[in-house]
């Protein structure tokens, strides 16, 4: 099982968790759902941690692991609170699209934070993605 069957279920659960999102955002507040939906997360991936990781490895966790997982994790809170909001106001399938545009924003950051080469492939990827998220989001 590689990166691609990975990615693959990873969009897949993405897309579940967008129409389960909005059902369930649909008469909550969005922040409150998104405290929900966060619990959630934090008991699975802790359960699912600890029950597979080496008995050492949480002391092998360098500072500097710490700090950039604690910003990733602050900038993935930040990214739900938007979502979920988003999905509470609009409608699933043109808030999703719109969200999909971290993939444009992955490339860039990409390139500036981690000197990764973007190629005529990554811009016209790009410039796909960005198209197809203005024509489904539009009404």
């Amino acid at each position: 099982m590689n990166w691609l069957f990975w990615s693959i279920l990873s969009a897949t659960f993405a897309g579940a968790t967008a129409v389960l999102a909005k059902i369930g955002v649909s008469d909550v507040d969005s922040n409150l759902a998104t405290a929900i939906r966060t619990t959630v997360v934090l008991a699975f991936t802790w359960g699912l941690a600890l029950l597979t990781m080496p008995q050492r490895a949480m002391a092998n966790i360098t500072s500097r692991a710490w700090i950039f997982l604690t910003l990733s994790g602050l900038a993935t809170g930040l990214s739900w609170l938007c979502y979920f909001r988003a999905l509470q106001i609009g409608e699933a399938s043109r808030v999703a699209p719109i969200d999909k545009l971290s993939v444009v924003f992955v490339l860039v950051f990409a390139a500036l934070f981690l000197n990764e080469p973007l190629t005529w492939k990554h811009w016209a990827g790009a410039g796909l993605i960005t198209g197809g998220a203005i024509v489904l989001a539009s009404s």
